[in-house]
């Protein structure tokens, strides 16, 4: 007898040799996608010097150490240098700590195992060693590890929401049956599978097509990583603070020093004769020429930010910052100077003898004059503004982090507060990303029911695929997400779907099918009854009954019934759910042919299931909209399923406006001025595409909104990197997601954006109050640096004196501000305008008024102290110092008021509950105290007695005491008009 045939032993699907694997992996490369390319942390640090402020404050040093090192004093200079070195390095490390910690949060592995096809045997490899051309097996809770072509499936449903926003599984199947999902739209054909999307039921075979960074997550992390060239609204305030300061700094500056010189002139300091003011005016402007990169550039940003012009760019020459245009101007100024020099020496303007063109006690008064205008300069320009901003921001930062808000761009404290617009996805975001039973209507069911019945116990737990994992006390499903909601619901009804499973003997069971439109399942229940159960498309299923069970037993399922129940279904479905109907039957043969026993069946009910809303985004939405903040829902969700949710959260009402819904293809049609135009009624845009979403940031921020954009998804990334704040979920994004994002809320609450827009809004006008502190007090010492020579004192106030103010003092009293926490109305007012001055008109009027009254108060006591105008007088130094104290006590007092700027409550509301205000405050006066009595030569001070500090403290206190007085009227005019 012959011996029977073997097996065969070739698969159908061969898959790569050992050598195509490493040909395939030449050519594609391998399977990892490239992550954003980040400088190196040195190049970081000095993209701070980018700061305007510290650009200014760059400028400042380099006069002073120029002026230090012709005298021989080098500390002053040094200590300018010193605070930026604080400021940047303060902010590098701020947000390089910020960006490690999120490296950890979002590790990646590529070494997880993947079953493949390979030499003709199967085999596991892991995903980063995957390559084009490879044959996967991919089956239920696994992900695609790459983009590839089905071509062989069952029953298989992939979870494309990461990519698509789309909450059902989509229908996979090999190419050939693709006409069988004519006029079913998807983001991606039926035959494609895409790297990261999720397996939720059924199992097949892929071929590989595209690996790492060639596939669809790649091309879109691509788009997430390219620089958006987006400034932020608080970079925007800053700069143009800080070229206004830097005009009015430079013009005051130069203004004082020519009317020095004119004085001296005037009363003999400067005695010249004509040829030798003519080699002084040769070479001022050979100076002028080559510095003209330094004063014109000033100058022309300046008087930009004054007019507020964007348009007006400055000239190639001045623009370009490179050693070969500084080495143009100085050669000009050095052309300049010689053939100004030698056109004077000609023509006998200038003096023959070198020795004769400046005499020495000339040119001291004239360099001291430099000096002067030196330290309006330094006194203009808020040298403690960065370090501070800096301080505010990484308080603010690390308060985020700790309501589970991990800010990774330090901006992003700030900017989040001045957002107008969010663009949400719907996915994960404002739902769960959970598909839950929300209603179920089951005639022998009806609520208040204590117990199911065992025949609907079975129709849900045997007549399945799916499963339920515990794991830590949480409860997930496995396999199809509808299916895993059935199960969900069984479990919260208190019911162990196994124990009903392990009852029932099934005989025979049919997957679902996107044809058939059902699933059914046969076996013997645990009372030996022979039950075929079926759940589907409730109208399928429906068709198949003859009868429907009820309260008083089966009964025949009438055309009344069926419409009764058709109109329930409808109801549910308008309220974006999925139904599913259930019904049964006694059959004598489980192990019969399922579908054609389906027939005759006794309807049992439906169920409605959803993506159920997260609880706490209605009362956020609203806060949201309470705060002048717009939402908008963009998701590849259909209408129908976006405007629910919409309705559910209170976006929009019953009967939407119309323009407030558009789909991505509806979208896409319009022209870029049509799209601008609908984008402000857009509420809801469904069935959107990755590139939609851009499309609707660019297009809101070409017209000046601040937008931030919320996702979890791959296809939110590239929305995410180009709006002003890109907000990702820390759970359940996916890395490209949060590697675009700014911020990323670690509890994936939607409620954690609110809380964020507070402390933004709060950051910002913490810093408009230490804005206006610290303004109050570069006035003021402008004032006294301008006046003080007029009035007989040439330097009332000097360098170091100004830099213990603007850096440490003011450094302190900018952490003191930065802690008052978001009060209660911060969300009550609309967002500020993108272009509204970060100086406001109120603002303004504080700075000048009481920096007028304060800049009053100091000159009558140059007056009144003794010796101030007598350098030789033994009160001199007594006397300076005394000033000294009482412009810093005036500034101290004057921090409680700042502290109530933008409300009329009293400063001591709340103080003694915000003890670090309190420690930083006497920080402050203990620190002022210590400098006096042991500053000495270095900040030009001498000791002063108890009864001295004991007089300038009470002496310079009414200024709070007054402050006090003005809020409370205010307090009592607001309740007057209540």
């Amino acid at each position: 007898m012959a011996a029977p045939a073997p097996p065969p032993t070739t698969l159908p699907f061969p898959g790569l040799s050992p050598a195509e694997v490493e040909k395939s992996r030449a050519t594609h490369g391998a399977n990892v996608l490239t992550p954003p390319e980040r400088d190196p942390w040195w190049k970081q640090w000095l993209s701070k010097f980018e700061d305007p402020v510290i650009r200014i404050l760059i400028i400042a040093a380099a006069i002073q150490i120029a002026v230090g090192a012709y005298k021989g004093e080098y500390i002053e200079g040094l200590a300018i240098v010193v605070a930026i070195l604080l400021a940047t390095t303060l902010a590098f490390l701020n947000e390089f700590k910020a960006n490690r910690e999120f490296d950890i949060l979002n590790q990646v592995n590529d070494d997880t195992p993947v079953k493949a096809v390979r030499g003709g045997a199967y085999t596991t490899v892991p995903r980063r060693d995957v390559v084009v051309g490879d044959v996967l097996l991919i089956e239920t809770g696994e992900e695609t590890p790459c983009d590839g072509e089905v071509v062989e499936a069952v029953s298989l449903l992939v979870d494309e929401s990461k990519l698509t926003g789309e909450s059902v599984p989509v229908t996979k199947r090999p190419a050939k049956h693709a006409a069988d999902h004519a006029g079913k739209e998807h983001a991606y054909p039926p035959h494609r599978v895409t790297r990261g999307s999720m397996v939720a039921d059924g199992h097949g075979t892929v071929v590989v097509t595209a690996v790492g960074d060639g596939t669809e997550i790649g091309k879109t992390a691509r788009a997430a990583a390219e620089d958006s060239g987006e400034t932020t609204p608080l970079n925007e305030q800053l700069e143009r603070l800080s070229k206004i300061i830097g005009i009015v700094g430079l013009g005051i500056a130069a203004a004082t020093f020519f009317a020095l010189v004119l004085r001296g002139a005037a009363n003999g300091e400067i005695a010249l004769r004509g040829d030798q003011w003519a080699f002084v005016a040769v070479l001022f402007a050979g100076l002028g020429v080559a510095l003209v990169r330094v004063w014109l550039k000033i100058m022309w940003e300046g008087v930009l930010a004054c007019v507020r012009s964007r348009d007006l760019d400055p000239p190639g020459w001045l623009a370009e910052d490179t050693v070969g245009r500084w080495g143009q101007a100085l050669g000009a100024g050095a052309i300049v100077f010689a053939g100004g020099l030698g056109l004077g020496y000609v023509m006998g303007w200038i003096p023959h003898a070198p020795a004769d063109w400046l005499p020495t006690a000339a040119g001291t008064a004239i360099l001291n004059y430099f000096m002067i205008a030196v330290v309006i300069i330094v006194v203009a320009v808020p040298e403690g503004l960065a370090m501070s901003v800096t301080l505010s921001l990484a308080y603010s930062m690390r308060k985020m982090t700790a309501q589970n808000t991990l800010v990774r761009k330090m901006h992003a404290c700030e900017t989040i507060g001045a957002a107008t617009v969010i663009c949400s996805d719907k996915t994960g975001t404002l739902t769960l990303n959970q598909m839950t039973v929300a209603e179920v209507r089951i005639p022998t069911f009806p609520a208040g029911t204590p117990a199911l019945p065992p025949l609907v116990v079975d129709a849900f737990a045997v007549n399945t695929t799916a499963q339920l994992s515990r794991e830590g006390g949480v409860v997930k499903p496995l396999g199809n997400p509808t299916e895993g909601a059935l199960l969900l619901w069984l479990d919260v009804q208190g019911v162990n779907y196994l124990a009903a499973r392990t009852l029932f003997a099934v005989g025979n069971q049919l997957p679902f099918s996107t044809e058939r439109k059902f699933m059914a399942t046969a076996g013997t229940d645990a009372t030996g009854r022979k039950v075929l159960h079926v759940k589907g498309a409730p109208e399928i299923v429906m068709d198949r009954c003859d009868t429907v069970l009820t309260p008083a037993g089966v009964v025949p399922f009438t055309a009344d019934d069926k419409a009764s129940a058709l109109a329930g279904l409808a109801e549910l479905q308008g309220r974006a759910m999925r139904t599913i109907g259930l019904a049964y039957r006694e059959v004598p043969d489980p192990t019969a042919d399922p579908v054609s026993l389906a027939t005759g069946l006794t309807w049992l009910g439906y169920a409605g299931i959803v993506d159920p809303v997260r609880p706490e985004v209605p009362a956020a939405v609203a806060a949201c909209r309470r705060a002048g903040i717009g939402v908008k829902i963009v998701t590849g969700d259909t209408p129908n399923t976006a405007r629910e949710i919409g309705r559910q959260i209170g976006l929009i009402g019953d009967a939407p406006e119309e323009g407030s819904e558009l789909t991505g293809p509806q979208f896409g049609a319009m022209s870029d001025a049509e799209a601008a135009a609908a984008v402000h009624k857009l509420k809801i845009l469904a069935r959107a595409r990755p590139m939609d979403k851009l499309r609707l940031v660019r297009l809101l921020q070409d017209q000046r909104e601040v937008v931030a954009v919320t996702g979890d998804g791959t296809n939110d990334a590239p929305a995410l990197n180009y709006a002003k704040v890109g907000l990702a979920m820390g759970k359940t994004g996916t890395a490209v997601a949060k590697e675009a994002a700014d911020i990323v809320l670690l509890d994936d609450s939607f409620g954690s954006i609110v809380n964020a827009v507070r402390w933004g809004r709060a950051l910002y006008e913490n810093i408009q109050r230490f804005i206006v502190f610290q303004l109050t007090i570069n006035v003021v010492a402008l004032g006294i640096a301008l006046l003080g020579p007029f009035v007989g004192v040439n330097m009332p106030l000097t360098v170091m004196q100004m830099l213990w103010v603007n850096l440490i003092m003011d450094t302190f009293a900018a952490l003191a501000l930065a802690t008052e926490a978001p009060y209660a109305g911060v969300l009550d007012r609309k967002p500020r305008h993108p272009d509204a001055f970060i100086v406001t008109p109120h603002m303004a009027r504080l700075v000048f008024g009481v920096g007028g009254v304060f800049l009053g108060l100091l000159i009558g006591l140059l007056f009144a102290l003794p010796g101030m105008r007598d350098p030789n007088s033994p009160d001199y130094l007594h006397s300076l110092t005394t000033f000294f104290s009482a412009f810093v006590l005036l500034q101290f007092w004057n921090l409680f008021n700042a502290r109530c700027l933008g409300t009329n409550r009293s400063a001591l509301v709340g103080l003694f509950q915000n003890k670090a205000f309190l420690l930083i405050a006497a920080v402050i006066l203990v620190g002022q105290v210590a400098l006096v009595q042991f500053g000495g030569d270095v900040f030009r001070t001498t000791p002063l007695s108890v009864l001295d500090w004991a007089v300038i403290i009470l002496g310079t206190s009414p200024v709070l005491i007054a402050g006090e007085v003005l809020r409370w009227r205010s307090r009592v005019a607001a309740s007057a008009t209540a």
